[in-house]
């Protein structure tokens, strides 16, 4: 709380204290019950004996006694009062009857006589009402005030609660290489105006959502320890036309003032969007936002010292004017990280969890293909999260693995039955897709399959790359369609019948297929795109998508789709005809155990049965006990070494009798 915030306070506790004072002294006299009484009457009282108490306060000013008391017969709060002129003899009468009925006297000075309480009759009334006048304006003013700040920029300047360095931000080596230019500027910057070198007026990262687009800004404005503005481009836009671009004159004008420093504009496509698209026209609001800060960041006055750091996953809609040379000169792709990014980041956000040693974060990143850094934030808190929920003490693969399945499919329904005609028919849907994953070289490999559903899957094969590429061959793209129609070519040999639980692995093997007939030219037609992604953002993505190609073509095009598509599911229905046995056993032991991993697929597909569990034995069970737990454990093809306490190798193997 600031100065000014304390002094309202204190001025409100005042006044109320006042206010409170005065109803409680209306209250009073509102409470108290007065008899005005002649000056006979009162003689007759007096005279009666009746008089219990007698106040007589003198008026100097006026030459008049003003008599209060109470009589015996009044009740509680009842007085009498009874004014009489000085002249009349009163006080010996009062003072003779005093001493023969003993009531109280007292005799009070005149209160009108003290200066005090003339300047409280006089003055505090005046006093109290210009002071509530005064706050009631002055609250109304603030008020006033508020509703007219909404040209002020909503820009906040990072108060250094929360620092993040680049330590903090893993898996984007060259991304911080790139921006640690801008650091070395806002530290050293004679350095560059030496060389005659300007640095990057701005700076726009862009790449798919979750990458760290957000946490790499935040990273620069704590390693250049400089004043740091953030603000969303939703901020900008409002219902009156102007106010957006009033805020950024207001914004630019803040960042003047503590130069040099940075000001990051999160989601900026918000009000970035290119000028005069749309079925509906332009959005005035927007497009004079946009015009505002085009000419802020590269117009005729100089901007020295602020440099503008953007993030959005949308760059396909940006004016082009907002990012040609001079604004945002430099364009930063944050794209999803590889295997070691993966590790590195998994390792950033696994402290403070306790794992345990048999997760290694090369196994974790090898599984997770194609996660952003927020995915793995978000795989390893609910694995702490299933942990806690078991009473677990540490995180192991069990935990990673189900939430991996969370993260990708949602909860397990474990509650949802199957018929065992229907739990059949999934095992072996999804047994077609491992053994294709194993006999093709360039297929995806199935990394762990189950049937239990989840989500809207009744089963699901989780499928990745056998290594990671930024290209793909002819070869590995038929292939890894002719794995996805290994599922429904099992369904036919089997059970002579097909489901709808092949939709989506249609799906993609369809959108595969069309993309290398009219994208990648790997079709009869030839070397010719037919198709491209340069479609109307605002009418959709696909809506208004530019097809390069005559009807006839477009036949021809549908034509080689079918063909590919029609080629592969004959090389799935020849490879699962010849593999048979290994389809029906993989198929029998996922019936079984409803979820195999990748170690237990390869085991079974190189030994023809089920892996053998593992199980753990102390040293410090007697001889006897050992050999028998050990003969039980053999019996049930159950591995045995030596590690586990007693309590825990009785309970593991009473769960796989």
């Amino acid at each position: 709380m600031n100065k000014k915030q304390k002094q309202k306070t204190i001025a409100s506790y005042v006044l109320f204290a006042l206010v409170a004072i005065s109803v409680y002294s209306i209250m009073s006299i509102l409470d108290t019950r007065v008899n005005t009484l002649t000056y006979d009457e009162f003689l007759k009282v007096s005279s009666e004996g009746t008089v219990e108490k007698i106040t007589i306060v003198p008026r100097g000013s006026s030459r008049i006694y003003e008599i209060k008391g109470r009589l015996k017969d009044y009740k509680e709060n009842e007085t009498f009062i009874v004014k009489v002129p000085a002249s009349e003899g009163v006080i010996e009468r009062i003072l003779l009857n005093q001493e023969e009925f003993g009531y109280e006297l007292k005799v009070n000075s005149d209160p009108e006589s003290g200066s005090l309480f003339i300047f409280l009759i006089n003055v505090l009334p005046f006093v109290i009402l210009i002071g509530l006048t005064f706050f009631f304006i002055t609250r109304q003013m603030g008020s006033a005030n508020k509703s007219l700040d909404f040209g002020k920029s909503r820009a906040k300047m990072n108060d250094g609660m929360g620092k993040v360095t680049f330590d903090n931000v893993a898996g984007l080596t060259e991304e911080k290489e790139e921006l640690s230019e801008l650091i070395d500027f806002l530290k050293n910057p004679k350095k560059f105006q030496k060389m005659g070198a300007r640095i990057p007026k701005g700076v726009l990262l862009f790449g798919p959502p979750g990458t760290g687009k957000t946490l790499l800004a935040r990273a620069v404005a704590g390693e250049a320890n400089v004043p740091f503005y953030f603000i969303s481009g939703s901020d900008f836009v409002e219902l009156f036309v102007g106010v957006g671009a009033s805020r950024v004159r207001d914004m630019f004008k803040q960042a003047k003032a503590t130069a040099p420093c940075l000001i990051f504009i999160d989601e900026i496509d918000a009000v970035g969007r290119q000028r005069g698209t749309g079925l509906g026209g332009g959005h005035d609001e927007r497009e004079q936002t946009l015009n505002q800060l085009l000419t802020e960041m590269d117009g005729f006055s100089n901007n020295e010292g602020i440099i503008i750091i953007a993030a959005t996953n949308r760059p396909d809609v940006l004016d082009p004017a907002l990012l040609r040379p001079g604004r945002f000169d430099r364009q930063v792709t944050v794209n999803l990280p590889d295997a070691k990014g993966r590790e590195e980041i998994l390792a950033v956000h696994a402290k403070g969890k306790t794992l345990s040693k048999e997760v290694t974060f090369e196994n974790v990143a090898q599984r997770t293909v194609g996660f952003s850094g927020a995915d793995l934030e978000n795989l390893l808190n609910e694995a702490a999260l299933l942990t806690v929920r078991r009473n677990k003490e540490k995180i192991t693969m069990s935990e990673i693995d189900e939430a991996q399945d969370r993260v990708l499919m949602g909860p397990a329904k474990r509650t949802k039955k199957y018929s065992e005609y229907e739990k059949s028919l999934v095992a072996h849907h999804e047994a077609g897709h491992v053994v294709m994953g194993l006999k093709l070289s360039d297929a995806n490999v199935v990394q762990k399959v189950t049937i239990i559903p989840r989500g809207y899957a009744g089963g699901y094969a989780m499928m990745m790359p056998k290594e990671e590429k930024y290209t793909a061959t002819k070869k590995e793209l038929l292939e890894r369609i002719a794995g996805l129609l290994g599922g429904r070519v099992a369904e036919e040999l089997i059970f002579s019948e097909v489901t709808t639980g092949a939709q989506n692995d249609f799906e993609q093997a369809t959108k595969i297929a069309r993309a290398m007939v009219t994208e990648y030219g790997m079709s009869s037609l030839g070397p010719v795109q037919f198709e491209h992604s340069d479609s109307s953002v605002f009418l959709g993505r696909d809506y208004n998508k530019v097809k390069n190609f005559s009807t006839e073509v477009a036949n021809q095009i549908d034509e080689e789709v079918r063909k590919i598509i029609n080629s592969q599911y004959e090389v799935a229905t020849k490879i699962l005809k010849e593999n048979i046995d290994l389809l029906k056993k993989i198929a029998e032991l996922l019936i079984k155990h409803e979820t195999l991993t990748k170690e237990q697929i390869e085991y079974i597909h190189q030994k023809g049965e089920m892996m053998p569990e593992e199980v753990v034995v102390s040293e410090d069970l007697n001889e006897m006990t050992k050999k028998d737990l050990i003969k039980l454990a053999k019996e049930k093809k159950i591995k045995v070494t030596v590690k586990m306490t007693k309590e825990q190798l009785i309970k593991e193997l009473e769960s796989n009798v």
